[in-house]
């Protein structure tokens, strides 16, 4: 489902363009494929809310700290209780927006550090040092490994998974910027985050990966990648940054560390590691990764 739809929103759609156009007009059955989706995402996220009410015992049940996010939304009370559509519709943003960024951040970052065996090397010794090489990695280790939120943040600005942050904006009034130049009443923009990380008048070596960069220790700078410098917003910033940033950042953390911990990454001689770049609804690798992991 989540497949079909980034599918849709990447489709191109004659109707969005040619509003004269009759309704029936579409080749790509664009409608009758998003009229079929909906009531399957309506189905399966309902069943989710349905299993965690079933799971609760009138009012005695209290969300302890194995609740999850589910279980959060079904305690709230008063004015912040939802009502069942808008459950469906924020668990299903949950699902289908945290699932395509993270896996191919993921994606991304195991590629280069395929490519960069030093830095892989690096990595699985910070995480040894912390945990131990058969240790179990909690979120509370994340905190302690700087070169793996580096590895992180490297890879958000070599590979942004949403390298526009946004979809076009209309600008409703003349908007002067700081530089003296001025938007245009009527104009769409968006911002080019991939265009920012990857400027060699902000970066140095803006193209080589380099992890140490975001190392303080090692002459690198702690950036904040949430929102706070827009030299590398990845999430966006302001009012419409990205609400899953934090859960974003430990989870691919997460797996990234326990990957690296478990196995050493290199590559298929057969089929070589190829970082070209393919704009989808999110930055994708053009050639799915392919690895060899040995214990």
């Amino acid at each position: 489902m989540v497949r079909e739809g980034f599918a849709l929103l990447g489709a191109f759609n004659w109707s969005d363009h040619l509003s004269w156009l009759p309704k029936m007009f579409d080749p790509s059955r664009v409608e009758k494929r998003c009229a079929d989706l909906v009531p399957r995402v309506r189905k399966l996220v309902s069943e989710i809310i349905d299993e965690h009410r079933k799971s609760l015992k009138g009012s005695e049940r209290q969300l302890g700290d194995n609740g999850d996010f589910v279980d959060v939304l079904l305690s709230l009370e008063g004015e912040e209780k939802l009502s069942e559509n808008d459950m469906v519709a924020v668990l299903w943003e949950m699902i289908f927006r945290g699932t395509d960024t993270t896996a191919l951040l993921t994606e991304w970052a195991m590629a280069e550090l395929i490519l960069h065996p030093t830095v892989q090397s690096k990595l699985r010794a910070e995480i040894d040092s912390v945990v131990g090489s058969a240790g179990s990695i909690g979120d509370a280790d994340v905190a302690k490994m700087p070169y793996l939120q580096a590895v992180v943040k490297e890879t958000l600005r070599v590979h942004p998974p949403g390298p526009l942050l946004s979809w076009a904006r209309l600008s409703t009034d003349d908007i002067q910027l700081s530089n003296g130049m001025v938007v245009p009443a009527g104009t769409t923009a968006m911002v080019n985050m991939w265009a920012i990380t990857h400027d060699s008048s902000i970066w140095t070596n803006p193209d080589k990966f380099d992890p140490t960069r975001f190392m303080v220790s090692e002459g690198g700078v702690d950036m904040d990648v949430r929102g706070g410098d827009l030299k590398l917003a990845p999430f966006g910033a302001g009012r419409r940054v990205c609400p899953g940033k934090n859960l974003g950042l430990v989870t691919v953390s997460l797996w990234i560390a326990r990957l690296v911990q478990s196995f050493e990454w290199g590559p298929v001689d057969s089929d070589p590691v190829d970082l070209s770049e393919v704009l989808k609804l999110s930055l994708e690798m053009k050639k799915p990764l392919s690895a060899v992991a040995t214990v």
